[in-house]
């Protein structure tokens, strides 16, 4: 059973059910046009990266889409099951199990994380577990601390085994951008205080809560946390960075390094089953979940672990995106249209605008 407040519990599921109920009534069965989301995929795949694998749904009809070879040198296929490092996207898990401390009322919204974490108490003066949340803490961003690929000291690091306070330490020693709460910048240090608020509120790290409360329940086998174990699970396409010959094969590293922030591994199968679990109310109760779909500021369009896209058919979709250097995901969700995609970067061009144009075509063609 999914993990709710005990209190609102059997009213919960009736209104869950009512609105399932509505939701199927009159609904027109979609056809997805898979020569476009194909075509889109490969042009995506040719002008940015080495692989890209990507899942439509609709309703209870999915379809899988790949494109490029699992490992460069090789006619190796892309595994449309494959494991890949899901990076932010592990934000909205660690959003998730939050609000469910919210809804249990062990922890409010509008708290101070001092209150929580006292260690750094001084530097995060005024913030709240809400501006982490949605980002508008103004906190130093800890990967503006580390060594990018191309330089020597990231290779350096590539083992290393990182604590949260180690990565915490190196953010916090700069002053804040901003008032809290007045504007928007993204920042991976709010994701690993939110690890330690878990750990403090409830005795257990944030893996164990994300696995009991939402891994376990939800039956993602295909989805783990997985510390600082530095595989990844097979069957999986090959990960690169830049260097200087070329690209590297980066597929093992220590992921301690993302921490909170990214260091999650699951499938496009398992991403969707998430998405769509949160989004129709079944991990949490329906005012919390419209706080996860508000933006924190004008302007932006990152909430309590959400981001909104507009679409070119009018569908507002939420979902969360990722980057964990060598994997590069999206998961969205649009009504009863759902869309992952993860790809493999090969760092010759910026695939912004043509992973826009994908996410366009699974999401809007029909």
């Amino acid at each position: 059973m999914l993990r709710l407040p005990r209190r609102s519990l059997g009213v919960f599921a009736i209104l869950t059910v009512l609105a399932l109920a509505v939701a199927g009534c009159g609904e027109t069965p979609r056809t997805l046009d898979t020569a476009a989301v194909r075509q889109s995929l490969a042009r995506l795949r040719s002008d940015t990266a080495v692989w890209a694998l990507a899942r439509v749904q609709d309703g209870e009809r999915s379809w899988d889409f790949t494109s490029g070879t699992a490992e460069l040198g090789t006619e190796t296929p892309v595994p449309a099951d494959g494991h890949f490092r899901i990076g932010s996207i592990t934000k909205t898990f660690v959003a998730t199990v939050i609000l469910q401390l919210v809804a249990e009322g062990t922890l409010r919204l509008d708290e101070p994380v001092a209150d929580r974490v006292p260690r750094y108490a001084p530097v995060t003066a005024g913030v709240t577990l809400r501006h982490l949340l949605d980002n508008t803490s103004g906190l130093h961003d800890v990967v503006r601390t580390l060594p990018m690929p191309g330089q020597p000291e990231f290779f350096q690091i590539r083992w290393k085994s990182w604590s949260p306070s180690e990565l915490l330490d190196r953010a916090l020693g700069y002053p804040v951008s901003f008032a809290p709460g007045s504007a928007y910048e993204y920042s991976t240090t709010n994701y690993l205080l939110l690890g330690e608020v878990i750990q403090e509120v409830t005795g257990h790290s944030y893996a164990r809560e994300i696995t009991d409360r939402i891994i376990a329940p939800l039956r993602l086998s295909h989805t783990s946390l997985p510390g600082q174990n530095t595989t990844i699970p097979e069957p999986h396409p090959h990960g690169y960075v830049p260097a200087e010959h070329g690209l590297l094969d980066y597929t093992e590293m220590n992921p301690a390094l993302f921490g909170a922030g990214g260091e999650m591994l699951s499938t496009t199968a398992d991403l969707t089953t998430f998405f769509a679990a949160l989004l129709s109310g079944r991990l949490l109760p329906d005012a919390l979940l419209a706080r996860m779909k508000t933006a924190g500021v004008p302007g932006s369009s990152y909430g309590l672990g959400l981001r909104h896209r507009s679409t070119s058919c009018g569908l507002d979709a939420f979902g969360n995106d990722g980057d964990a250097l060598t994997h590069q995901s999206w998961s969205f969700t649009a009504g009863a249209r759902q869309v992952t995609l993860a790809l493999g970067p090969n760092f010759t061009g910026d695939p912004d605008d043509a992973v826009d144009a994908f996410l366009d075509a699974a999401l809007c063609a029909i």
